[in-house]
């Protein structure tokens, strides 16, 4: 095993890498659609929008013909119209609906309004994409100044259970959970917390269960969403009698993160190590691992151009989207060269899970158009994300209502902002209703309901979301603030998530309210 270490700590590259480092992005991105749409010619999607007839325009060097028939052919997609359209007849088990064969893995990704969770195929191809991704990733760290030991210690890896619910048909579960049990054989040497933990279904027993054997790794890397990583640690220090982790794991160097903003961690983060080490950000999502950061000292991360992924682009602004955030149907749509830096895109993708133009809904900045390299900076919809609980306006919506039938009162406006609490974090949500309500049983009762709605708010309710805190106001205190920053009319709505500015603004305006009274 040290042998692998020495590799990488030289440098070995895949040809991938190579591919992507000396090509274009417009080569390897029309390569790319290509391989796909040839793999897909005879499924049920394929044969549908008549791939056979867009294949022979990558022929020549015609300018984009080959991207002009496949914009006419294949419309744009949301999670509804795919997942009605064809990912539910792949479900039922059907062979070859968009992508050949059978999918036999459903990664389940935060809540939309029809649903709890949203199901996305993750087929043996997309396994593979993710997994040489990754392999792409560990291979950049010969450009940071490890120490030689880091590459021989081991990846720890905090996710979701390999044991998969079974539906059916298919099995469902967390990515994490779905690639942790399909790890190529060199990589299980490792990989921790092993096969047996990571089969646990009980997080909290999972939690504990790594606890107690933790010293019994040497951890190199750590890998997972930050909240629970922190968590962990603060569980091994106190369990332990620690006061530091690198008491513990002397090699740990390298943190790997992604799916929320580290920044708000990195402070109560730093205080649980004995000495600085290396943070990387990836963008790996349920639809595919689109970027990492390439480079040390950068917040930026570069697209992965050549690995079962076909990128578009749709200016994020009122030409192309509503301003609830939907996709126009005649939303105008660009390729990787004709980007532009730091403009605002939502991002579509054709992926080797079938997917076609999918609009996966982040919303991304170019910091680099050679490279490529992005910033996420938010999403197509207002949601609210402090820790993975990926709380959607469509939830906020379904469970304000569900809360007003259920107490029979009316409730005309509302908002939430996430606040610090404690090490952790919490919501503040502000009530408009003029009817008389006990404010402990609305809070339970909205608790209860966004639980329902969304499978991340309930396990981060358990962990790092510690408290929710309601204030009720009469209606007339939402009217008023609108009234006072210019923004009266049937057009202007109060909005359902305060940040930043927008949050200090409020907040002072309900202080003046109190030294009125």
């Amino acid at each position: 095993m040290p042998l692998l270490g020495s590799l990488l700590k030289k440098g070995i590259k895949l040809r991938e890498s190579l591919d992507q480092e000396y090509s274009s992005p417009l080569e390897l991105q029309k390569n790319e659609l290509r391989k796909l749409m040839i793999m897909a010619e005879q499924t049920q999607f394929g044969l549908n929008h008549r791939f056979d007839a867009i294949l022979p325009t990558f022929r020549g060097n015609w300018d984009k013909a080959f991207y002009r028939a496949y914009q006419s052919q294949v419309p744009l997609h949301n999670y509804d119209s795919m997942y009605k359209g064809w990912w539910k007849r792949a479900q039922n088990g059907e062979a070859n609906v968009c992508w050949p064969g059978k999918v036999k893995y459903f990664a389940l990704s935060s809540g939309t309004s029809g649903a709890a969770s949203k199901y996305l195929p993750i087929t043996k191809d997309m396994v593979k994409a993710i997994q040489k991704t990754s392999i792409r990733q560990i291979m950049t760290l010969s450009k940071y100044d490890m120490p030689s030991k880091l590459f021989s210690a081991g990846i720890l890896m905090l996710g979701g259970s390999t044991h998969l619910n079974k539906k059916g048909r298919f099995f469902e579960g967390d990515l994490s959970g779905i690639q942790a049990a399909q790890l190529p054989f060199w990589f299980q040497h490792f990989y921790k917390p092993g096969k047996k933990i990571a089969k646990t279904r009980d997080w909290e027993d999972k939690l504990n269960e790594i606890t107690r054997q933790a010293p019994e790794w040497d951890i190199g890397i750590i890998v997972g969403v930050p909240a629970w990583i922190q968590i962990l640690m603060e569980k091994i220090l106190d369990y332990h009698n620690l006061d530091h982790i690198h008491q513990l794991w002397p090699n740990l160097s390298v943190y790997v993160h992604g799916g929320v903003s580290f920044d708000p961690y990195r402070k109560g983060f730093e205080k649980l190590l004995g000495r600085p080490i290396k943070y990387i950000e990836t963008y790996l999502a349920s639809e595919g691992f689109i970027a990492f950061q390439s480079e040390p000292d950068t917040k930026s991360m570069r697209l992965v151009l050549n690995n079962g992924i076909f990128y578009e682009f749709v200016p994020f602004d009122e030409h192309n989207f509503t301003v609830d955030g939907e996709l126009k149907e005649e939303a105008r749509t660009l390729m990787i060269d004709e980007v532009e830096l730091n403009k605002e895109y939502a991002l579509l993708m054709s992926t080797c899970s079938g997917a076609w133009r999918y609009l996966i809904g982040d919303v991304v900045r170019f910091t680099s158009i050679d490279t490529p390299e992005v910033v996420i900076t938010g999403r197509t919809k207002h949601f609210l994300s402090l820790c993975g609980e990926h709380l959607s306006v469509d939830n906020m919506n379904k469970a304000i209502e569900l809360v007003s039938e259920e107490l029979n009162i009316s409730i005309k406006e509302f908002a939430v902002s996430g606040v610090p609490y404690d090490t952790l974090f919490a919501h503040n949500w502000y009530i408009g209703t003029d009817d008389h309500v006990s404010v402990d049983i609305l809070k339970e009762c909205l608790d209860r309901q966004l639980k329902k709605l969304n499978d991340d708010y309930a396990v981060e309710r358990s962990a790092a979301l510690k408290e929710v805190f309601v204030e009720v106001l009469p209606v007339d205190c939402f009217y008023g603030w609108m009234e006072s920053i210019g923004k009266v009319g049937g057009q202007n709505k109060f909005p359902r998530v305060l940040q930043k500015n927008q949050l200090k603004d409020w907040q002072s305006f309900l202080d003046s309210l109190q030294l009125s009274r």
